[in-house]
């Protein structure tokens, strides 16, 4: 069993960020003191004496990780990275909140070093730990799958630091849920139960046995109390034995339940709810700096000796390091081929052949892309070990199975219908959308593999919050939404998306990917695997769609373009059959069965139209300005799209003149060839669209 060290200027070097983090707010006017006063003893802890991290290197992979979840406390993470020699110096606390900073109102991944995650929301980055933890079992099967325990360069711990709010927020429980069902043992979690939130004491809104719920969750649960002897001491040595005895789980993640009292010692503002999220006020902020012996005079006073002290995790994590490097050579010199892919992944590139591996759907056919993405996952599984994923309770409908790929879940949780094993590579989510979404993004931030989850596109909704703080990261995580339209029939208005689409495309940074067939499916999943700037969401249909006969190259005459061009987000599927287009049908996914046949109806009455094929607008737009003016070029202003959904997010293409043939309404339930029927999603319609377009630049 290890021991705590700890001495005065430990002590001191606490008290002084309990100051720090007061002056700071007071300096900005405006954050969160309170919890970064009382947590102060708690993160020192961490960053100082249990933590295996090296400050001088943010990416080293055999680091502990840590996640604020209670990113609102950001000076409680901000002041140990200054502490520690991460790259923040006293200025930067200083600036906190200001334009320009190193150190924002709530950390940010890829901003600040030594930050690990974006998280402001509250519950994201507990539920994103999850994730985490994932991944480092997989990647631990995926490396080093039969080192002993303990004893592999893939073992570490994730240490995360959540607040009342993140206990309350629904994804948490989801989260939580799964890890306890994962038994993920290298997760340890603190649970700040100081008892108050911005409205005061949170015996207004929860009352439920928190520890009895992790425990029926499948987390060992301890609790360290403050309190415990009815005088507030700040138990450390408590605090470092509870982290000890969660290490030694193996088999259950830990919940370490700290009762604090928020603000700690602020003589008249602690435990209450003004603490948490205002700046003291001068006389209190002198108050706090005289109780611990500080100079009220002082603001943001650190003596030399406290900082030289702490600044010594340098040369510890330094040192850590090359312990740690031994053990990982020597792991590279007895697994070569292990070590190659690990080396592939860090460059973040794809393996030799992935193109070649993509399945060739025959022209003529009918095929979903749905079940077409689920044979490009088959082929690709065998030569992408770093491809994996699931859904949320939605594999046979979604088809996001690798054939032949375990289950990634503990030998004992397999059933008659999945096998499985702690290292497998298919993911169940179970019906936690919500939970599904920042899972995603804490594996893909933990490491270099590629993970995907899926769900019906209406359930996009449920995950909207964790999709868009990936994109904010531009983290490349990888969402499989089918049954994309008012097309899946039956089940009603409740499921068939309308304005998902639309509502998704508004995320800056999410591509949002709607291939017209099996082929454009293929070549969708190859760009999104190519990719890793951010994050992408496959929109696919439930019902067959005609796969196109194509060409080798561009569209020419009455050939269509190659599926190859889906890269450029939008491409000339069919060209004028004059080579000069007297209008421009666009369109994505299943529509553009429809655009096809319109330009062929349109024919017939001497109209010559180009139909594009949009499966990404987003990567249309990344395009330069010569190739995207080669598509719409300007001098075409009769313009039609076609798309099962609301027409919003069309209007950048289509001009004054423009028509579009949309859904502006929610749904029914009927087959979808009733529904396309009765909500205008036909060729005639498409049609007469294109006359009135025609019609408007004329006129």
């Amino acid at each position: 069993m290890a021991t705590l060290s700890w001495d005065e200027l430990d002590d001191r070097a606490v008290d002084t960020a309990r100051v720090l983090a007061a002056d700071a707010v007071e300096k900005v006017g405006n954050g969160h003191p309170g919890t970064a006063m009382s947590l102060a003893p708690l993160a020192y802890l961490l960053f100082q004496k249990v933590m295996r991290r090296d400050p001088r290197d943010n990416d080293w992979i055999g680091r502990d990780r840590f996640i604020l979840s209670a990113g609102h406390s950001s000076l409680t993470q901000y002041i140990q990275l200054f502490y520690g020699g991460y790259g923040l110096e006293l200025k930067d606390l200083q600036e906190l909140r200001t334009w320009g900073s190193l150190t924002p109102g709530h950390p940010e991944y890829g901003h600040t070093p030594g930050v690990e995650i974006t998280t402001g929301p509250l519950g994201q980055g507990l539920s994103s730990a999850v994730g985490f933890a994932y991944a480092q079992r997989f990647e631990r099967g995926l490396f080093d799958p039969d080192a002993a325990p303990g004893t592999s360069p893939f073992d570490h711990f994730i240490y995360a630091i959540a607040s009342d709010g993140d206990i309350e927020e629904g994804i948490t429980s989801e989260a939580s849920s799964l890890a306890g069902h994962q038994r993920l043992g290298k997760l340890i979690v603190f649970y700040d139960s100081n008892q108050i939130s911005i409205e005061d004491d949170t015996d207004i809104a929860i009352s439920e046995d928190v520890q009895a719920r992790y425990e029926a969750y499948g987390w060992q649960v301890q609790v360290v109390d403050f309190l415990r002897t009815g005088v507030y001491v700040e138990d450390k040595q408590g605090l470092f034995d509870a982290i000890e005895a969660a290490k030694a789980t193996t088999d259950k993640p830990s919940l370490i339940i700290v009762k604090t009292i928020i603000g700690w010692p602020s003589p008249k503002k602690q435990n209450t709810g003004k603490i948490h999220g205002s700046a003291l006020g001068a006389e209190e902020l002198a108050a706090v700096k005289e109780v611990l012996g500080f100079d009220p005079a002082k603001s943001f006073a650190v003596d030399p000796e406290v900082l030289a002290h702490t600044r010594k995790a340098v040369d510890r994590g330094a040192e850590a390091h090359a312990a740690w490097q031994e053990d990982f050579d020597a792991w590279a010199a007895a697994h070569p081929e292990r070590k190659a892919l690990f080396d592939r992944l860090q460059t973040g590139a794809l393996p030799d052949g992935v193109e070649a591996a993509l399945p060739s759907f025959p022209a003529g056919t009918e095929l979903s892309t749905r079940a077409a993405s689920g044979k490009v996952l088959g082929a690709l599984g065998p030569v992408v070990p770093e491809l994996w994923g699931g859904s949320a309770d939605l594999a046979e409908s979604n088809n996001t199975t690798i054939e032949g790929a375990a289950s990634f879940i503990p030998t004992e949780h397999q059933t008659h219908e999945w096998s499985g094993n702690p290292y497998g590579r298919t993911l169940h989510f179970g019906i936690r959308e919500h939970a599904m979404g920042a899972i995603l993004s804490g594996i893909v931030l933990h490491g270099k593999t590629r993970p995907y989850g899926g769900t019906f596109l209406i359930f996009s909704d449920y995950m909207r919050p964790a999709v868009r703080l990936a994109a904010l990261m531009k983290v490349p995580t990888i969402y499989v939404w089918t049954h994309d339209s008012v097309a899946l029939g039956e089940d009603g208005p409740t499921h068939q998306p309308v304005e998902q689409l639309t509502a998704l495309r508004a995320i800056p940074q999410l591509d949002v990917v709607r291939p017209a067939d099996a082929n454009e499916t293929a070549y969708a999943w190859l760009n999104i695997l190519s990719r890793r700037g951010g994050p992408a969401g496959l929109a696919l249909s439930r019902q067959n769609l005609p796969v196109f006969e194509r060409g080798d190259g561009a569209a020419s005459g009455d050939t269509l373009a190659s599926a190859k061009h889906v890269a450029r987000g939008a491409y000339v599927l069919a060209e004028a059959d004059n080579g000069t287009p007297d209008a421009i049908i666009m369109s994505s996914g299943s529509e553009v069965q429809i655009a096809l046949e319109a330009r062929d109806r349109l024919k017939k009455d001497g109209i010559h139209a180009r139909v594009v094929s949009v499966p990404c607008q987003e990567w249309f737009a990344e395009q330069p300005a010569e190739y995207r003016d080669s598509v719409l070029p300007a001098a075409v202003k009769a313009r039609v799209s076609v798309e099962a959904g609301i027409a919003l997010s069309w209007a950048p293409f289509l001009g004054d003149a423009g028509r579009s043939v949309s859904i502006e309404h929610f749904g029914a339930s009927a087959d979808y060839t009733t529904l396309y029927q009765k909500f205008g999603m036909t060729t005639e319609h498409t049609v007469a669209a294109v006359k009135e377009s025609i019609a408007a630049v004329t006129a």
